[in-house]
């Protein structure tokens, strides 16, 4: 990861200035930047189109709109860190490295899917990528991911743990309770909330009297700022100033990175509670878009070189529909495989 040295030269008196953006990283981390968000766009669009065929049951949320957060993250921060977070969670665990045919698997229930067909949509988890979810309840990853950065304290590494959460998990009370505790003990602990404006179909302003999310941190002291999360360069940027204040054994740090998403909160929500104005304001500034446009502004790419990275993920998320398509279904022995047990329990005589 390199960040571009910046000129300080100035035009020539009474030469016209002509507007151009500057890049901030080097051509690499474009791309890859680039590539990451597209592969999640790609993924949640089929995802989106195989529930509509009945291949995919269940919940589904998808994370259009949201993919400069896992871009801009995966940059930041190790792929020793741990990351866990909530249920809208293809994205992320995409961009940290869950294969694009083992999660489309997971979606289709089939016995190749990252969790053997028996997690779903909102239970992803690797141990092998230190990704520990997504989770299914409601702000109940707050306090995993604390103590998760608690263990990595106890072990001495210099890891940290991502834990994410959505704006509708701001209002649960397992976020104080942890925020004090991480606090208290200077846990390693690197707090997001996504906040993409609506708790289900609930606008922060209608659930919360502070709707800058980030000043919940501030009566526990921890550094806390809020991010644009339209672009993968600010997040970034956050993130890795978080990251290396936490690195440096200052405990704690809360980041929200204001975002949006495309669609409702889930594939059966209609989202009618948003008007169709809002949802375009918001994709003019989609991420994907300018972000290619920045690469074809800075000549890190040529249209052709481009296409061939579009080519390259359709192909990878064809591949990753057959792949789910032709697997087959876990055994019906599996159900009791993979479960935490313990021999007499409950214990009733």
């Amino acid at each position: 990861m390199n960040k571009v040295p910046t000129s300080k030269s100035k035009p020539a008196k009474g030469t016209p200035r002509k507007k151009k953006s500057t890049p901030t990283f080097d051509k690499e981390t474009y791309l890859k930047w680039y590539e990451t968000m597209l592969r999640v766009r790609r993924f949640e669009e089929r995802a989106l189109m195989m529930y509509g065929m009945q291949k995919i049951r269940g919940f589904l949320h998808v994370y259009l709109g949201q993919e400069s957060i896992t871009a801009g993250m995966e940059s930041a921060i190790r792929p020793e860190d741990a990351i866990v977070t909530a249920y809208r969670q293809h994205g992320t665990a995409i961009g940290r490295g869950v294969s694009t045919r083992s999660a489309m698997a997971e979606l289709y229930g089939k016995a190749t899917g990252v969790n053997k067909g028996k997690g779903g949509s909102m239970h992803f988890f690797s141990a092998e990528k230190r990704y520990f979810g997504g989770n299914g309840i409601v702000g109940a990853q707050i306090p995993i991911g604390t103590g998760i950065a608690f263990a990595e304290k106890y072990r001495g590494t210099d890891n940290l743990c991502v834990t994410m959460f959505g704006d509708g998990a701001a209002r649960q009370g397992a976020l104080h309770e942890s925020f004090n505790m991480a606090m208290a003990w200077k846990l390693p602990v690197l707090y997001i909330c996504e906040n993409n404006g609506y708790a289900m179909g609930t606008s922060v302003g209608r659930t919360s009297n502070v709707p800058d999310i980030y000043k919940l941190g501030l009566g526990y002291d921890m550094p806390s700022e809020a991010v644009d999360g339209m672009n993968p360069e600010s997040v970034h940027e956050a993130i890795a100033k978080a990251a290396k204040h936490i690195r440096a054994g200052k405990g704690p740090y809360f980041l929200e990175i204001k975002t949006y998403r495309y669609k409702g909160h889930s594939v059966s929500d209609p989202g009618n509670y948003r008007s169709k104005e809002e949802v375009e304001e918001y994709k003019e500034k989609d991420p994907i878009r300018l972000t290619e446009a920045k690469i074809l502004e800075f000549g890190y790419a040529t249209e052709a070189e481009i296409k061939a990275i579009k080519d390259m993920i359709k192909k990878e998320i064809d591949e990753a529909v057959e792949f789910a398509e032709n697997s087959e279904f876990p055994d019906a022995s599996e159900l009791y495989t993979d479960n935490y047990a313990q021999d007499g329990y409950p214990f009733l005589t």
